[in-house]
């Protein structure tokens, strides 16, 4: 059986919100409720590759205390721009 893409938006949502430490619920979170639904099938697939990644280097990525990996410097960058990290 195939999840459908309302399914798979949900469970993205989810994990974005239930992550494991407070910090990234707060990052992730609400990035995901409002601008998940915007991302083209290709932005949705490194979100998702994103998301696989354990929260201490998320964090640190997001911060900007080390540079992330090459594969997740776009959807990192957009997230920042939308919590205008600087």
């Amino acid at each position: 059986m195939t999840e459908t893409y309302e399914h798979r938006i949900k469970r993205l949502q989810m994990r974005s919100w239930r992550r494991g430490t407070k910090e990234m619920d707060m990052i992730l979170g609400p990035y995901s409720d409002t601008e998940i639904m915007k991302l083209s099938v290709e932005a949705l697939e490194l979100y998702e590759a994103l998301l696989n990644e354990n929260d201490q280097d998320l964090y640190v990525w997001m911060s900007r205390q080390s540079v992330p990996p090459v594969e997740h410097v776009e959807i990192i960058e957009v997230i920042q721009s939308f919590h205008k990290i600087v």
